[in-house]
């Protein structure tokens, strides 16, 4: 009888190494920040440069349905050949969707992503402050509770964003306001 040696190989190793290329190649991309600009929110719309140097952002904003009491038929009624009802339809009453505000599109200039430099957001910050909008520490990004301020004093001034437009930051004395020539 031969007995042949076979060294001992651990696939631990190798399977550890598979693994760990698998999750790096799912990450995530990460976005690109522009020289001295602040990262952009994840799922954030982007800023699109017009041809006029300016920057628009195109959001939708999702539809508003509540819930009412309607009535919801639960049989169908039956009718003979010559169009007589032989059995009326029956319905009950059930909470049903009802739309409130529409899915729409909206679109407004806001600062390009090389204005949104740390300092113009920490101006930003201490504007919302100063209004009562915005509680936490000067950070210089637009975090998530930077965004939830922007939000509240934009959707006061009729916009549905947390997305700085140009019009909000002229409101809080950040861009400086176009005069009209005489």
């Amino acid at each position: 009888m031969i007995t042949r040696f076979f060294p001992r190989v651990s696939l631990a190793r190798p399977l550890t190494g598979c693994a760990l290329a698998a999750l790096c190649a799912c990450a995530a991309p990460v976005a690109e920040t522009p020289a001295g600009g602040a990262a952009p929110m994840p799922g954030a719309p982007v800023a699109e440069h017009e041809a006029d140097g300016s920057c628009r952002v195109r959001e939708t904003t999702p539809a508003v349905y509540e819930q009412v009491m309607g009535e919801v038929q639960v049989v169908q009624a039956e009718i003979a050949e010559d169009g007589t009802v032989l059995r009326p339809p029956v319905y009950r009453k059930a909470p049903v969707p009802r739309i409130v505000r529409p899915r729409a599109e909206i679109s407004f200039a806001t600062p390009c992503p090389e204005e949104m430099t740390p300092e113009f957001l920490s101006s930003v910050q201490r504007a919302l402050t100063a209004r009562g909008y915005f509680t936490g520490p000067v950070s210089g990004s637009m975090d998530a509770a930077t965004a939830a301020a922007v939000r509240r004093y934009q959707s006061e001034r009729g916009l549905e964003s947390a997305r700085l437009s140009v019009e909000t930051a002229r409101d809080l004395g950040l861009i400086a306001v176009e005069r009209d020539p005489l």
